[in-house]
Protein backbone atom coordinates (compact mmCIF):
# COMPACT_ATOMS: atom_id res chain seq x y z
CA UNK A 1 0.00 0.00 0.00
CA UNK A 2 2.41 2.33 0.85
CA UNK A 3 4.55 1.43 -2.56
CA UNK A 4 1.34 2.47 -4.32
CA UNK A 5 0.90 6.14 -2.83
CA UNK A 6 4.46 6.70 -3.00
CA UNK A 7 4.02 5.77 -7.25
CA UNK A 8 1.12 7.92 -7.20
CA UNK A 9 3.04 10.97 -5.83
CA UNK A 10 5.26 10.90 -8.43
CA UNK A 11 3.42 10.92 -11.17
CA UNK A 12 1.04 13.40 -9.91
CA UNK A 13 4.39 15.29 -9.39
CA UNK A 14 5.73 14.50 -12.82
CA UNK A 15 2.65 15.71 -14.17
CA UNK A 16 2.24 18.84 -12.17
CA UNK A 17 5.71 19.53 -13.84
CA UNK A 18 5.03 19.38 -17.10
CA UNK A 19 1.37 21.13 -16.75
CA UNK A 20 3.22 23.98 -15.01
CA UNK A 21 3.97 27.27 -17.73
CA UNK A 22 7.66 27.87 -18.19
CA UNK A 23 8.93 31.47 -16.01
CA UNK A 24 8.66 34.10 -18.96
CA UNK A 25 11.34 36.53 -17.63
CA UNK A 26 10.52 39.70 -17.28
CA UNK A 27 13.95 41.65 -17.16
CA UNK A 28 17.41 41.06 -16.56
CA UNK A 29 20.99 43.29 -15.53
CA UNK A 30 24.49 42.38 -16.13
CA UNK A 31 25.71 43.45 -12.75
CA UNK A 32 29.62 41.74 -13.19
CA UNK A 33 31.18 40.25 -16.01
CA UNK A 34 34.45 37.98 -15.50
CA UNK A 35 35.90 35.18 -17.20
CA UNK A 36 33.39 33.34 -19.27
CA UNK A 37 30.50 33.91 -16.14
CA UNK A 38 28.42 36.54 -15.75
CA UNK A 39 26.66 37.89 -12.70
CA UNK A 40 23.19 39.10 -13.69
CA UNK A 41 19.96 39.77 -12.05
CA UNK A 42 17.26 38.13 -13.66
CA UNK A 43 14.17 39.59 -12.29
CA UNK A 44 15.79 40.77 -8.63
CA UNK A 45 17.44 37.72 -8.68
CA UNK A 46 21.07 37.39 -8.50
CA UNK A 47 22.76 34.72 -10.41
CA UNK A 48 25.91 33.67 -11.62
CA UNK A 49 25.94 32.26 -15.14
CA UNK A 50 28.88 30.26 -17.30
CA UNK A 51 29.07 30.30 -20.65
CA UNK A 52 28.09 27.30 -22.59
CA UNK A 53 25.43 26.15 -19.12
CA UNK A 54 22.03 26.99 -18.58
CA UNK A 55 20.89 29.40 -16.15
CA UNK A 56 17.53 29.59 -14.22
CA UNK A 57 14.55 30.46 -16.32
CA UNK A 58 16.04 29.07 -19.89
CA UNK A 59 18.63 31.99 -20.14
CA UNK A 60 21.97 30.79 -21.39
CA UNK A 61 25.02 33.10 -21.31
CA UNK A 62 26.64 32.94 -24.66
CA UNK A 63 30.00 35.25 -24.37
CA UNK A 64 31.20 37.71 -22.06
CA UNK A 65 34.06 40.46 -22.42
CA UNK A 66 34.66 43.80 -20.23
CA UNK A 67 31.77 45.31 -21.52
CA UNK A 68 28.80 43.27 -22.20
CA UNK A 69 27.29 39.79 -22.33
CA UNK A 70 25.18 38.15 -24.95
CA UNK A 71 22.49 35.85 -23.65
CA UNK A 72 20.16 33.35 -24.86
CA UNK A 73 16.45 33.93 -23.53
CA UNK A 74 13.72 32.01 -25.25
CA UNK A 75 16.13 31.18 -27.87
CA UNK A 76 17.14 34.84 -29.33
CA UNK A 77 19.96 35.93 -28.35
CA UNK A 78 21.02 39.31 -27.76
CA UNK A 79 24.02 41.74 -25.79
CA UNK A 80 22.99 43.29 -22.76
CA UNK A 81 25.54 45.77 -21.74
CA UNK A 82 26.98 46.10 -18.09
CA UNK A 83 24.49 47.81 -15.67
CA UNK A 84 21.86 48.07 -17.94
CA UNK A 85 18.28 46.78 -17.08
CA UNK A 86 16.70 45.24 -20.23
CA UNK A 87 13.03 44.39 -20.67
CA UNK A 88 13.24 40.85 -22.07
CA UNK A 89 10.13 40.83 -23.58
CA UNK A 90 9.90 39.43 -27.26
CA UNK A 91 7.19 39.19 -30.03
CA UNK A 92 6.84 36.38 -32.15
CA UNK A 93 8.13 37.70 -35.81
CA UNK A 94 4.73 37.61 -37.94
CA UNK A 95 4.55 35.65 -41.69
CA UNK A 96 3.32 38.26 -43.48
CA UNK A 97 2.47 36.92 -47.08
CA UNK A 98 0.22 37.62 -50.25
CA UNK A 99 -1.63 35.55 -52.65
CA UNK A 100 -1.84 36.03 -56.42
CA UNK A 101 -3.59 34.51 -58.93
CA UNK A 102 -3.02 34.03 -62.38
CA UNK A 103 -5.70 35.42 -65.21
CA UNK A 104 -6.50 33.90 -68.69
CA UNK A 105 -3.05 34.88 -69.84
CA UNK A 106 -1.11 33.33 -66.99
CA UNK A 107 0.19 36.52 -65.48
CA UNK A 108 0.17 38.02 -61.93
CA UNK A 109 -1.75 41.44 -61.86
CA UNK A 110 -1.97 43.44 -58.85
CA UNK A 111 -2.29 46.38 -57.49
CA UNK A 112 0.08 48.18 -54.60
CA UNK A 113 1.65 51.14 -54.25
CA UNK A 114 4.74 53.20 -54.67
CA UNK A 115 5.96 56.26 -52.52
CA UNK A 116 2.48 56.29 -51.03
CA UNK A 117 0.95 55.91 -54.59
CA UNK A 118 -1.42 52.97 -55.63
CA UNK A 119 0.00 51.83 -59.05
CA UNK A 120 -0.85 48.36 -61.26
CA UNK A 121 1.55 45.71 -61.03
CA UNK A 122 2.88 43.14 -63.10
CA UNK A 123 4.67 40.56 -61.26
CA UNK A 124 7.77 39.43 -63.38
CA UNK A 125 10.37 37.06 -61.44
CA UNK A 126 12.56 37.78 -64.69
CA UNK A 127 12.62 41.54 -64.26
CA UNK A 128 16.05 42.73 -62.65
CA UNK A 129 13.82 45.28 -61.52
CA UNK A 130 10.99 47.10 -60.92
CA UNK A 131 10.79 49.11 -64.09
CA UNK A 132 7.95 51.64 -65.28
CA UNK A 133 8.14 54.72 -68.57
CA UNK A 134 8.35 57.96 -68.56
CA UNK A 135 4.29 58.59 -68.02
CA UNK A 136 4.08 56.54 -65.07
CA UNK A 137 7.08 57.94 -63.32
CA UNK A 138 5.57 61.45 -63.99
CA UNK A 139 2.22 60.68 -62.68
CA UNK A 140 4.43 59.54 -59.45
CA UNK A 141 6.29 62.85 -59.48
CA UNK A 142 9.26 60.75 -59.90
CA UNK A 143 11.97 63.65 -61.47
CA UNK A 144 13.93 60.45 -63.11
CA UNK A 145 16.01 63.04 -65.05
CA UNK A 146 17.48 65.67 -62.60
CA UNK A 147 18.07 62.74 -59.49
CA UNK A 148 18.00 59.43 -61.78
CA UNK A 149 20.95 57.87 -63.19
CA UNK A 150 21.03 57.44 -67.33
CA UNK A 151 21.34 54.02 -68.49
CA UNK A 152 20.15 52.00 -71.11
CA UNK A 153 17.80 48.92 -71.09
CA UNK A 154 16.77 46.04 -73.75
CA UNK A 155 12.58 46.24 -74.79
CA UNK A 156 10.68 45.01 -77.50
CA UNK A 157 11.41 47.74 -79.54
CA UNK A 158 14.91 47.52 -78.87
CA UNK A 159 17.67 49.55 -77.13
CA UNK A 160 16.29 52.50 -75.34
CA UNK A 161 17.21 55.17 -73.10
CA UNK A 162 16.06 54.68 -69.06
CA UNK A 163 17.21 55.87 -65.94
CA UNK A 164 18.37 54.24 -62.99
CA UNK A 165 16.04 55.48 -59.59
CA UNK A 166 15.96 54.69 -56.07
CA UNK A 167 12.32 54.32 -54.96
CA UNK A 168 11.26 55.36 -51.34
CA UNK A 169 8.93 52.92 -50.68
CA UNK A 170 7.26 49.95 -52.39
CA UNK A 171 4.58 47.89 -51.04
CA UNK A 172 2.57 45.03 -52.60
CA UNK A 173 -0.57 44.40 -49.59
CA UNK A 174 1.32 44.05 -46.21
CA UNK A 175 4.84 43.59 -47.42
CA UNK A 176 6.88 46.82 -47.49
CA UNK A 177 10.17 47.97 -48.59
CA UNK A 178 12.11 50.96 -48.61
CA UNK A 179 14.65 52.17 -50.77
CA UNK A 180 14.29 50.34 -53.49
CA UNK A 181 16.05 50.21 -56.81
CA UNK A 182 14.05 50.89 -59.95
CA UNK A 183 14.06 51.69 -63.80
CA UNK A 184 12.61 54.68 -65.57
CA UNK A 185 12.44 53.63 -69.24
CA UNK A 186 11.41 56.36 -72.20
CA UNK A 187 9.02 55.55 -74.18
CA UNK A 188 5.38 53.69 -73.54
CA UNK A 189 7.65 50.19 -72.31
CA UNK A 190 6.17 48.28 -70.38
CA UNK A 191 2.22 48.99 -69.68
CA UNK A 192 1.77 47.46 -66.24
CA UNK A 193 4.42 48.68 -64.06
CA UNK A 194 6.72 45.32 -63.79
CA UNK A 195 6.98 44.65 -60.45
CA UNK A 196 10.76 42.34 -60.22
CA UNK A 197 13.66 40.93 -58.70
CA UNK A 198 14.67 44.41 -56.78
CA UNK A 199 11.58 43.80 -54.46
CA UNK A 200 11.12 40.22 -55.12
CA UNK A 201 14.60 39.11 -54.35
CA UNK A 202 14.46 40.09 -50.81
CA UNK A 203 11.37 37.83 -50.48
CA UNK A 204 10.23 33.85 -50.58
CA UNK A 205 8.19 33.42 -53.90
CA UNK A 206 6.89 30.21 -54.70
CA UNK A 207 4.25 28.91 -57.56
CA UNK A 208 2.00 26.04 -57.21
CA UNK A 209 -0.43 25.77 -60.22
CA UNK A 210 -2.18 28.87 -60.96
CA UNK A 211 -1.24 30.36 -57.42
CA UNK A 212 1.81 32.54 -56.70
CA UNK A 213 2.70 33.07 -52.89
CA UNK A 214 4.88 35.78 -52.07
CA UNK A 215 6.13 35.72 -47.90
CA UNK A 216 8.04 38.01 -45.89
CA UNK A 217 8.99 37.90 -41.95
CA UNK A 218 7.77 41.09 -40.51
Amino acid sequence: MTIRIIKSFIVITMLSAVASPAHAVESIEVQALFGNKAMVKIDGERYTLSVGKDGPHGVRLISADAHQAVLEVDGVQRPYGLGSTVSTRFTQREQVEQTLYANSRGMYLTTGTINGNTVKFLVDTGATTIAMNKTQARQLGIRYRLDGIESGASTASGYVKAYKVKLKSVTLGKIKQRNVDAMVIEGTHPGPILLGMSFLGKLKVEKAGKVLTIRQRK
